[in-house]
This record gives C-alpha cells, structure tokens and sequence, in this order.
C-alpha cells in the first residue's frame, strides 16, 4: 500500500512516522509513505500557493490550479493501474472520521490525503477528489496532524504490521474495549475481578463480551445505533 500526503510542511512529520508501528511497517515495506510537497507546484519563482479570497475576508486561500498539479504528481508516482486509489481531503466539513473508514482505507492500494492550510482551500478542488474527511468537530491549523491520525489508524490495520488478532478485540470492533488488569492484583483496596484470575477462559471471554456490551450501551450508544443501520443495510 502507498500512502501520498501533500502538504507544506512535510518536515512535521519526521519525528512521528519514525517511530513505533509506522516505521516498522515501513521496514517490512508493508506500507510505503510518501511526501508530497505542494509548495513545488507552486506559480511563478516565488512558488506562490495561495491567494486573497474572492469577495473580501481575512486569510489567505491555497490555489485549486496549484493542487490540481500536486494531485496528479500523486497520482502519477502511485502504484500502476491503482483502481484502489481514493483522493481525501482533510477539512471541517467533510464526514468524521472512524474506524469503519480506517478498515475502508486500509483495503486500498492507494490513499492521497491532502493537507489543507491557511484560511481553507478554494472550493473547486472537490472537483478533483473523492471526499471530504474530517477527524472531529474543533479546528487545528493545518491538516497535517488529522494526516498523521489517519494514517496511523491506518498501518495499524495492515497484515502483519500487528499480532494476528490484535486488532479484532479493540474498541470499535464494534464495541469499546472490554476493561484490563495487570499486576498488582490488588491495589488501594481494589481487586481485580476474580473471573480474570480464574484460568477458566471459556468464563473470561463471556464476562468480557458483557462488560464490553454494558460499557458500549452507557458510554457510546451511537456506535450500537450506528451498528444496527450498517447490519439492516
């Protein structure tokens, strides 16, 4: 799998995908990342990438023409024949972002997302993508950090990257997370619950198909809603 993400910055993410799951994963050449840097096609001498926004306003607004390059650079350096290629944009409208679309991303052999920055991105550019993903409703200042999330959700989900099953018992697979215990077994008067210290993991898995049930029904009841119109669908 190729992951290409265009921004303007793309020394910020030297440091996080250097480490842990995602350099592995680079290793093994499970995944492969791929900077794209937009200012390259950017007007003029002075590589401009933006402008004063039609009508009046404050900020400044990244260029459709300018991206419309970097997209097809992206496109051009992916994988031959991609019919798994999908363009996302990381901005505030598009629809937020969960695990269902993480399992989604990670089945194709292409994902190009793009940073936004400044004041946001001159509308015709969804023109020239696939979707509009957003990782939640409060604003950062560029999408170079909802990049890095994405894709760290992502990796994590390619073969081998993991343990084999690991990912199939975390939170949102489809429920939360059952509760875990580690030594001391017991701490301030807490204990952890006896079924763990049975040794009877016929009687373990139940009590955690419940408790994850229970801590899904009183914490995320729309993830269960959510479940119930996939499965009708």
């Amino acid at each position: 799998m190729k992951i290409s993400i265009l921004t303007l910055f793309p020394e910020m993410f030297s440091g996080p995908f250097d480490y842990s799951i995602i350099k592995r994963a680079k290793e093994k050449n499970i995944v492969n990342i791929d900077f794209v840097n937009i200012r390259e096609f950017g007007i003029g001498r002075h590589k401009i990438v933006d402008d004063k926004p039609y009508g009046g306003g404050t900020g400044m607004i990244l260029r459709v023409d300018v991206l419309e390059r970097a997209i097809l650079a992206a496109k051009e350096n992916g994988p031959s024949g991609a019919d798994g290629q999908k363009v996302i944009l990381l901005g505030a409208q598009g629809k937020t972002f969960n695990q269902k679309y993480a399992e989604s991303f990670s089945k194709l052999q292409h994902l190009i997302l793009i940073c936004g920055h400044y004041e946001g991105v001159d509308e015709r550019i969804k023109n020239f993508i696939d979707e509009e993903i957003s990782i939640g409703d409060f604003i950062v200042t560029g999408g170079e950090i909802p990049a890095m999330t994405i894709t760290d959700a992502v990796v994590r989900l390619k073969k081998g990257v993991l343990k084999e099953g690991v990912t199939g018992s975390e939170s949102f697979s489809p429920l939360l997370e059952y509760p875990q215990y580690t030594r001391p077994e017991v701490f301030r008067n807490m204990s952890v619950p006896k079924v763990l210290t049975s040794g009877n993991h016929k009687e373990i898995l139940k009590w955690r198909e419940k408790i994850a049930l229970q801590n899904t029904k009183k914490l995320r009841p729309d993830i269960l809603r959510s479940s119930i119109t996939r499965e009708k669908d």
